[in-house]
């Protein structure tokens, strides 16, 4: 039903921006929670802005106050100083047991594909007892489990290109054979504003339609870009330090461990019918030429607050 409030958690950010763009132009006000409120956007005034208060829950429950649907993207990828996913993990409580008291209608949640709270990476640990939790809540909800995004400031994807642009050889974890299923982002959007007019609970795998290897994926973006680099195998334990030291130059962290870890246990690809129709392949010989061109930094991203998400 148009001209209903729907409250977005990082509307400035990546997923967020695609998700608040749709909802406007479907006719609904839209609000955003957000640590950012001066970050850069193309929005205007057409987006409330409210802080994501998680440590005043009335103040919290007061933004979310006759919204029909909440979408929440909010997340932390990893553990760094100020942010933590055990935090992450209490932050989001907060926020669903906010959106309980003010009436919200549905929540729509972005989790992972295959989460477990047996898992023995925290970030699956952590986005399964966050589903546990939305269900034992009773609010009516759509989750969402992507794997990979790409496209506009997407991290992995621009940055596997920024690395062939970059480096003489690219590094695979073991063997390479590990999978991924990228959806992109806007294909993502229109499958969280889809679950916030869903009726009863869903649960959906957002992946895309083309499944790769890990070393497929590299080898498909170097032929698009026109930069083949020879690929070598090397030990986890190598790929991450050599990851860390380039983190430590470009003051960023560009993989954890348990991200190798988690990407070699085959973690990243499902068996479920595709949810998004965009080709990684296409959009990528679309937009080749600035492919990779720029490093997209998640704590720069953090640092700054002010400067808008945008690659391509």
């Amino acid at each position: 039903m148009p001209d209903e409030l729907h409250v977005v958690t990082g509307a400035f950010g990546y997923s967020g921006k695609y998700i608040a763009t749709r909802l406007l132009a479907n006719g609904h006000r839209v609000r955003t929670l957000t640590h950012s409120p001066g970050r850069a956007n193309s929005f205007g005034s057409t987006v409330d802005v409210r802080p994501l208060a998680f440590d005043q829950p009335d103040v919290l429950a007061a933004s979310l106050e006759g919204a029909a649907v909440l979408y929440n993207t909010y997340w932390v990828r990893f553990n760094h100083g100020s942010f933590t996913r055990s935090a992450a993990v209490d932050n989001t409580l907060a926020l669903f047991d906010a959106a309980g008291r003010a009436g919200v209608r549905r929540v729509v949640h972005v989790s992972i594909t295959k989460p477990s709270e047996q898992s023995p990476f925290e970030y699956f640990r952590a986005k399964a007892r966050l589903e546990r939790a939305l269900v034992e809540s009773g609010l009516p909800h759509t989750i969402l489990r992507p794997a990979v995004l790409f496209g506009g400031a997407d991290i992995l994807v621009n940055n596997i290109a920024w690395m062939l642009r970059h480096l003489p050889v690219i590094g695979v974890f073991g063997n390479g054979t590990y999978r991924l299923q990228p959806i992109h982002v806007e294909d993502f959007a229109d499958l969280a504003v889809r679950g916030g007019i869903a009726s009863g609970n869903e649960v959906i795998d957002a992946t895309g339609p083309e499944t790769f290897t890990y070393r497929e994926l590299i080898s498909t973006i170097g032929t698009i870009i026109g930069c083949q680099r020879p690929t070598i195998s090397v030990p986890p334990g190598f790929g991450y330090l050599a990851a860390t030291l380039l983190g430590v130059l470009l003051r960023d962290v560009v993989l954890t461990r348990d991200e190798i870890d988690a990407l070699m246990a085959d973690l990243l690809a499902t068996d479920a019918p595709p949810a998004g129709k965009t080709r990684l392949t296409e959009w990528a010989r679309a937009h080749a030429e600035r492919l990779g061109r720029q490093y997209a930094s998640e704590l720069a991203r953090r640092r700054d607050r002010s400067t808008a998400y945008e690659l391509l």
